[in-house]
Parts: structure tokens; C-alpha cells; sequence
């Protein structure tokens, strides 16, 4: 069977129909590979005007005219009209075809196949048709295995990326949806396919390509808008053949996944999400090397970034651990970005809903600006998430902000910056969190599994930790603010509102319980990354 949905001219030579009168190719017989989308037998010498492309004619050549001249006309008519082969019953009408046929045929690339022994027309075309619809039924089952399947990603906490990928992985070749005047809502590349062929790279490619048809390596399916006062067309979805072929199944595949694709976009409005899940997956590659430094620029300029020549300031958002990937993305998305667009500087935000953050570049123009432009940033995001819905009182969102630098910077920014936004979670709240001040933090954070972590701490001020449980006051959080203000007395008293005696008496019970001095530097080493630590470690 033909992965088109026809059969190929070799194939049908095969089937015991026309096997059984003994074929014998007398033209093109590498052009075997010709698919066979339907059978026509005829005996007119005008039959090329009742074809449309792609049959397998059968005749016993009695149309095909006495001279010369009509047999080479015959011949280039069928080519031209582009039949995948002609097949020609010996018998009263020819012994053996006549060299005029034969050349012609061969000068056209038109596979020409004599039978040497009578076989019935009607038996054959049943034979060919049958394997034809066949052919097209198993393809319909491919593509229904594709529907099948993104079905079953959606009923499982998937999300469109995930149905792109499915196929993507189906087709090995990049898909692309985007808005009806093709501005980019998500890109998804094959896992089978060239590991080269990055699918922001193609796509910028693909812009280049664009007029008023789409290009011929590439399928386009409108996925419809639904409901009254809705567009006709909510999104396309766009297939590039470049590691491989695109098939008719594609397209029925393609077909069937835009229905699943506009269900979900009628839920909601789903394309700031969406578009900003694709930044964010660019984003989370750079972070990880996935992407050169060299080539980001470029894909960025697809995403519609577009800094200046300053530093890229990398900044991750990181939300409370239990409003991850249930949160309503969507109405973040739209949120934080049109809280950023009051900022006043190029921003590029993207959204990863299982790690519940937000990562961010922004393009300042010079270094002196990092701060003022953080707190631009900062106050943005935490308006935006305000507006969402997703803020959980004693659960503030942590910002971090980065190093500013270049884009080789930026990729190692933002993978830092992620680290440590998931380590500062727990930390006392602060508009943003500068990534360079906290490696302590994420050191600790690092070696949360590690069982010294928590014996180190348990040492540290695990009696203070069992006093804090059963007396009243607790100590931990006077030892914490005496050491957050390096042992001066009088700022630890008036942030705790005690009485300089009270704080002392405290002071000495804890060290009473320790058993240790809180003038030595040693200790007060020891015990600041201890009450680092325990945010990491559980509480026995």
C-alpha cells in the first residue's frame, strides 16, 4: 500500500489480476513508484480528456490510432495529463507494441506495460479499487490514532504544546499555530525528526517564504472560531515538510487536530497562554543550552523581542508550590503582560506551568538601570498576579533578578535565577530577591536531600526547636533577628519591641540551651546557616 492513500504501479503489477497476465515493462521501469489512485479502462483515442491525473489506464490499444503520429499524440497526452502508467493488452490490436509507443513513452517518463496473456478488464479494476480503499482506510485510522491520542493528553491535564507535539512526532516535521494573520502562538518540533531543524528557526524561515499562497512544503488547516460574534478562523495550524515528506494523512491528521484545537480555544481565551507557554519553553531552552547564544537573537526576534544593544537582565517568578499547574495561566499571562507594558523597556515573558514560573528577559539599556528597572519589573509581576487570583496570603510569589550581561549571560542568568527563586521561597518577603545575594540560600536549598543537612541543623538548634514547641516564647525567632542584625542589641530589641533586659534574659536562654557563646564568630557562623537550613529540612 502506497502511504498516500493509493497503491503504487508496482503494487498493482503484483495483484493477481494483472500478475496473471504476465506484465512485462517495456518503459520507465524506475518510475514503478508512481501511486495508483484510481483504474480506467478505455478504448477512445480522446480518452486523456476524461482523465484527471494519477489512474491506471488499461486498454487493448484499439484508440490508440494506426500511425505514427497518432500513437506519439496518444502518448504525450496521457503524460501530459499525468497518469501514473499505461498498460496495454496484447492481442488482434498489437502482438508486440510498436517502438513508436515504447520511445514516446520513454521520452515522456510515462511506465508503459504490455500483457502478454488476455485478463479481464472489470476483474482488475475491482482488484486495484479494492486495495485503494483499503489503503485509504487504514490511512483514516492513522489519523484517528493521532485524534485518539491528543484526546487522551487533554483528558489528562494536557494542554495544546502537548497536542502540537503529538503531531509534530506524527508528521517528524515542526508545527506551528498561529493567528489568522500569522503572527506565532506556539511552535512544536518532532522528536523523530532533524535535530537541526529548530522549529523557531524554521519558522523564521518560513515568514521569509510567505505571499499570498502558502509555500508547497506545507499544509494549512483553520482551526474555526465557534459561537456567534466569534472569527470565522480563530488560529491556523501549519505543517512544514523539512526533515520529511508531508502525506495526505498529515493533512487528515492535521484536519482532525484542529477540531480538538478549537474545543480548547473556545474554552477560553487560550492564546496568551499559549503564546506565552512558547516563550517560555525558548526561554527555559536558553536556560538550559539548548539553544547557542549565536542563535538566540534570531529566534527571539520571532517571538517579537527585540532589545537594543544594552544587557539582558534575566528575572524568574517563581508562585507558591500548591497554585503551580492547577493556576488559571491564561489570565496570569494577560495580566503580567499588560502590567509590563507600563515598564518602558522591551520585556520578553514567557509562562512553565509545571514548575509554576514565570521567566523573564528584559532589555535594559545599560547596567546603571538594574535596579530601577527590577523594580519596575517586580511590581509588575506581583500587580499581575494580584490580578490573577493566584496570590496566597503568607505565600508572596519569589522574584529574582539576575546578572545582567549578554546572551551568553542570559542563558546561565536564567537558569540561576530559576534555582534560586525556588530556593528564596520561604525567605522573608522582599519586592525581589537579588540572585547574587542568596547562593547560601541555594548551596542549602541544594543539599536538602542530604541527611548531614538535617543532622547539622538538628545539632545546630535542635533544642531550641524542641523549646519553641512546648514554651512560650519562642526563641528561634529572637535568635534569628539577633543575628539578621549582627548582634547589636539595640536594633534586635526595638524590631522585636522588648526591653533591652528582656532581651538579654533571652539571649541567655539561648544560650543556656545551646550551650554555647553568641559572641563567637564560630558560632554565629554555624548558627546562620542552620537557620538557613531549616526552612529545607522537616521538623522533628
Amino acid at each position: 500500500m502506497d502511504n498516500q492513500g493509493g497503491i503504487t504501479v508496482q503494487r498493482a503489477l503484483e495483484l493477481p489480476g494483472l500478475r496473471s497476465g504476465l506484465p512485462e515493462v517495456v518503459a520507465c521501469a524506475d518510475r514503478l513508484g508512481r501511486t495508483v489512485r484510481w483504474v480506467h479502462a478505455g478504448e477512445v483515442p480522446n480518452i486523456a480528456s476524461l482523465l484527471k491525473g494519477g489512474e491506471l489506464l488499461l486498454t487493448t490499444g484499439l484508440g490508440l490510432g494506426t500511425r505514427p503520429a497518432e500513437q506519439r499524440a496518444f502518448v504525450r497526452r496521457l503524460a501530459d495529463r499525468g497518469i501514473a502508467a499505461l498498460v496495454v493488452e496484447l492481442g488482434p490490436r498489437f502482438t508486440r507494441l510498436p517502438a513508436t509507443l515504447v520511445d514516446t513513452a520513454r521520452a515522456a517518463g510515462l511506465p508503459l506495460v504490455q500483457l502478454h496473456r488476455e485478463v479481464p478488464f472489470v476483474a482488475v479494476t475491482e482488484e486495484v479499487h479494492t486495495e485503494i480503499v483499503n489503503g485509504h482506510y487504514a490511512l483514516l485510522q492513522r489519523a484517528e490514532e493521532v485524534h485518539r491520542r491528543c484526546t487522551e493528553a487533554l483528558l489528562g491535564g494536557g494542554g495544546i504544546p502537548q497536542v502540537l507535539r503529538i503531531l509534530a512526532d506524527f508528521t517528524a516535521n515542526p508545527v506551528f499555530l498561529e493567528t489568522p494573520d500569522a503572527q506565532l502562538l506556539y511552535a512544536a518540533g518532532s522528536s523523530a525528526g532533524d535535530p537541526g531543524a529548530d522549529p523557531l528557526q524554521v519558522w523564521e524561515g518560513l515568514r521569509g517564504q510567505r505571499g499570498e499562497a502558502p509555500p508547497s512544503n506545507a499544509v494549512v488547516v483553520d482551526v474555526p472560531g465557534g459561537g456567534p460574534g466569534t472569527a470565522a478562523v480563530r488560529a491556523r495550524l501549519v505543517l512544514l515538510g523539512v526533515s520529511a515528506p508531508l502525506l495526505p494523512v498529515h493533512r487528515m491528521a492535521a484536519e482532525r487536530t484542529a477540531g480538538v484545537l478549537a474545543v480548547v480555544l473556545m474554552q477560553a481565551r487560550q492564546e496568551e497562554e499559549l503564546a506565552a507557554r512558547g516563550r517560555g519553553d525558548f526561554l527555559s531552552d536558553l536556560a538550559e543550552g539548548r539553544i547557542s547564544a549565536e542563535d538566540a537573537p534570531a529566534q527571539a526576534r520571532v517571538l517579537g523581542f527585540k532589545p537594543g544593544t544594552g544587557p539582558l537582565l534575566p528575572v524568574v517568578m517563581r508562585l507558591a508550590s500548591d497554585l503551580g499547574a492547577a493556576g488559571n495561566w491564561s489570565v496570569l499571562a494577560r495580566a503580567v503582560s499588560e502590567e509590563l507594558s507600563s515598564v518602558g523597556v522591551p520585556v520578553l515573558l514567557g509562562v512553565r506551568p509545571v514548575e509554576g514560573r514565570v521567566p523573564l528577559l528584559v532589555a535594559l539599556r545599560s547596567e546603571s538601570e538594574r535596579t530601577a528597572v527590577a523594580d519596575r519589573v517586580a511590581a509588575a509581576l506581583r500587580a499581575g498576579v494580584e490580578r490573577a487570583g493566584l496570590h496566597r496570603a503568607g505565600s508572596p510569589p519569589a522574584v529574582v533578578v539576575g546578572v545582567a550581561g549578554g546572551w551568553a549571560a542570559a542563558s546561565s542568568g536564567l537558569r540561576h535565577a530559576a534555582e534560586t527563586a525556588t530556593a528564596a521561597q520561604g525567605l522573608p518577603p522582599r519586592p525581589w530577591y537579588d540572585a547574587r545575594r542568596l547562593d547560601i540560600d541555594l548551596l542549602l536549598w541544594r543539599l536538602r536531600e542530604h541527611p548531614d543537612l538535617a543532622a547539622f541543623v538538628d545539632r545546630a538548634i535542635g533544642a531550641l526547636r524542641v523549646h519553641d514547641t512546648t514554651s512560650r516564647p519562642p526563641l528561634l525567632p529572637t535568635l534569628e533577628t539577633y543575628l539578621a542584625h549582627a548582634g547589636r542589641k539595640a536594633e534586635t530589641a526595638r524590631e522585636l519591641h522588648l526591653n533591652r533586659q528582656t532581651l538579654y534574659n533571652r539571649l541567655a536562654r539561648i544560650a543556656e540551651l545551646l550551650g554555647t557563646d553568641l559572641d563567637d564568630p564560630e558560632t554565629v557562623l554555624s548558627l546562620s546557616l542552620a537557620l538557613r537550613a531549616r526552612r529545607h529540612t522537616p521538623t522533628t
